[in-house]
């Protein structure tokens, strides 16, 4: 058909770190908030899971949306943990540190043949870090046993990332501007 408009399919990024409480709502936050800046939201589907369901059902944790809401960003996200689903679901998937990675590869390999799961599905996940240009950090700290500098930290290195994230993606999938 001449002139249709083929519509484009979501581009899809999980952010997960250990109880979905703090790290990875924050991520989704930062990441929306960009992806809302530049007027992509309908071009991305963003949310956030944990490597454990303690906290399944429950709000980020206070402290990171009252951190986060001072930088006029909102963390609504409500916590669930990681399921084989995800693999399917998400183009990437991003650990907020090396322990959580290996906990999501570890339950791919659990999932991925009751499940499955694409075999490639290992390569859809990455760490956060791997996307800071200015910070020198390889993990984004656990900022939950600390004080409210903890949480600033967290969040300045997932502005970094989340920005050279959406660059990333945007460069390497150019039908999303489209």
């Amino acid at each position: 058909m001449a002139g249709a408009e083929t519509k484009v399919k979501p581009f899809s990024v999980l952010f997960v770190c250990l109880g979905n409480i703090c790290r990875s709502p924050a991520a989704e936050g930062v990441f929306r908030d960009l992806v809302r800046k530049r007027g992509l939201d309908s071009k991305f589907n963003i949310d956030s899971a944990g490597t454990i369901g303690y906290h399944e059902g429950n709000p980020a944790d206070a402290r990171m949306r009252a951190a986060s809401q001072k930088r006029g960003i909102a963390v609504t996200s409500i916590s669930r943990p990681i399921r084989a689903s995800d693999f399917h679901d998400f183009d990437l998937i991003l650990a907020m540190d090396k322990q959580n990675k290996e906990d999501i590869l570890e339950a791919f390999e659990r999932w991925r043949f009751r499940d499955n799961l694409p075999a490639d599905g290992h390569k859809k996940v990455k760490l956060m870090c791997s996307y800071c240009k200015k910070h020198k950090e390889t993990q984004v700290p656990d900022p939950y046993y600390g004080g409210p500098q903890g949480f600033e930290k967290v969040l300045d290195i997932l502005e970094d990332a989340c920005e050279s994230l959406l660059d990333s993606i945007l460069a390497d999938n150019s039908q999303l501007l489209g």
